[in-house]
């Protein structure tokens, strides 16, 4: 493949974005250069679960003809994405990562499907997932696992893992992610691109017309890129109430894009290596803190700060697998022999959780919010790790951490799935590499509501450190 086309694959959506529109390139060419990437290189990394070549190219010829044209164009007009396969989409294939919808095609696109395609963006298919989102890496039984481009022994993350991959890999321009647990952030830490989860509601999150309503406290949808301006630029688009969501903002999203240029030398920033309580890896303490250390460069305050929090994985399991109870329980005794084991176990514990259960939980994760809100009084941003390792081999979640024992569900992500619960935005920026080859993510966590200071954060870290350069040895 000519240097010329790898360059092009790479290159960030808002750089192609211009290229189309002032007719350097072709949307059917560069749709055209990603298909191919993906057949040559997918049958290693299993990043999509469903193409969709026809409708894209269909849909890449019309870009053509409107940038052609002179029509006005959106602000990723002939930029080729890819669309996480929890998200519905209309006449195609949506899976949910189970064996259970292997044949399901909606008739309704979810809210973030058509926000995507009035940007005028080409989907080029949809990625792949764990079981309903279920888990922090990307195994399911609709086939092989997914693979990390930066070593393919090792796990992308989950669950927003195809989404992660297909970005790394030079297999999509940007790809669209969702977290409900650390979704976004736990592949972008783990595949060294950027990903944002915005604050609860930010995103209107409706699966279509008969779909059951169950309480959503945790999960958002949002952006995975190689550049902190292409998540500004497509959070932008995905940001804004429907009223088909009940939960979604009612308040107007700020200008994420301008923010990218903001000066953050006033900000005071709370840095904290462990949460207090946390077993987290040596090496990746090592890294992130050397990087919270960029924004003293930046003139910030950056202070070490003693955030203690009382075990939250219990509290969180009751609320994430009693919701998924709610929607998908039925499943359990008409299809629970087609189910993964990690859902059918994730929800036989939602269906044993108690009303007096799932109180206690709220009212623990009101107790998270207040503990949150009281640094925030004094702190603009909070600084983690975003994983407390780097990516683990497939299907081996560790079981120990730094010498000791942790959940293999939950132990690797300990700063993710708190940030879930009190619903405040949050990014994983690349800021290293562990000593065999692996990336390692920077968590920066900001107020409720305020993504505006963690994008001109993140986009201040990268201007110093940028990492859009590092791409992994495809062969």
């Amino acid at each position: 493949m000519a240097n010329v086309d790898e360059n092009l694959a790479f290159a960030p959506a808002s750089e192609l974005a211009e290229l189309i529109a002032t007719r350097q390139v072709s949307p059917v060419e560069v749709a055209e250069l990603y298909f191919k990437r993906i057949e040559e290189l997918d049958g290693r990394f299993n990043a999509y679960l469903t193409l969709t070549h026809e409708q894209a190219m269909q849909d890449a010829r019309s870009a053509e003809a409107a940038v052609m044209d002179g029509d006005d164009l959106g602000p990723l007009h002939g930029v080729p994405i890819s669309i996480k396969d929890l998200e519905m989409t209309k006449g195609v294939r949506t899976t949910s990562g189970s064996l259970v919808f292997k044949d399901r095609v909606p008739e309704e696109d979810s809210v973030v499907v058509e926000r995507v395609k009035g940007s005028g963006a080409v989907i080029l298919g949809k990625t792949n997932t764990p079981e309903f989102g279920f888990r922090g890496s990307t195994e399911n039984r609709l086939g092989e696992p997914c693979r990390n481009p930066w070593n393919p022994e090792r796990t992308p993350g989950g669950s927003s893992g195809g989404a992660a991959a297909s970005v790394l890999a030079g297999m999509c321009s940007i790809a669209t992610g969702s977290d409900g647990g650390g979704s976004i952030r736990i592949p972008a830490s783990f595949c060294g691109i950027y990903g944002i989860k915005p604050s609860q509601g930010r995103v209107p999150r409706y699966a279509g017309v008969g779909a059951p309503v169950v309480a959503n406290q945790l999960g958002q949808s949002g952006p995975l890129s190689r550049t902190v301006r292409d998540s500004a630029i497509l959070l932008q688009l995905l940001a804004g109430h429907d009223s088909r969501d009940p939960t979604s903002l009612r308040e107007a999203p700020g200008n994420y894009i301008a923010a990218l240029d903001r000066d953050i030398s006033d900000l005071r920033i709370a840095w904290s290596p462990d949460f207090g309580y946390a077993p987290v890896d040596p090496e990746v303490v090592n890294i992130t803190s050397e990087a919270a250390k960029i924004f003293e460069e930046l003139g910030c305050v950056v202070n070490e700060y003693e955030l203690k929090l009382e075990e939250p994985g219990e509290m969180f399991r009751v609320i994430f697998s009693t919701n998924v109870y709610a929607g998908l329980g039925h499943l359990l005794d008409e299809r629970g022999d087609e189910l993964t084991d990690y859902v059918r176990e994730g929800m036989e514990f939602g269906r044993d959780t108690t009303g007096a259960d799932y109180a206690r939980a709220l009212g623990y994760r009101d107790r998270l919010i207040a503990q949150f809100a009281d640094v925030f009084e004094k702190y603009d941003l909070i600084l983690s790790p975003t994983m407390a390792v780097p990516a683990f081999p497939v299907g081996q979640s560790p079981a120990q951490i730094a010498g000791v024992d942790v959940d293999p569900f939950l132990g690797s992500l300990p700063f993710t799935f708190p940030i879930n619960m009190i619903g405040n935005p949050a990014a994983s920026v690349p800021c290293g590499f562990s000593s065999d080859g692996l990336p390692i993510g920077l968590h920066i966590i900001g107020r409720f509501g305020d993504e505006e200071t963690v994008l001109a954060a993140s986009a201040a870290f990268e201007r110093i450190r940028p990492w859009i350069q590092r791409r992994p040895e495809l062969v």
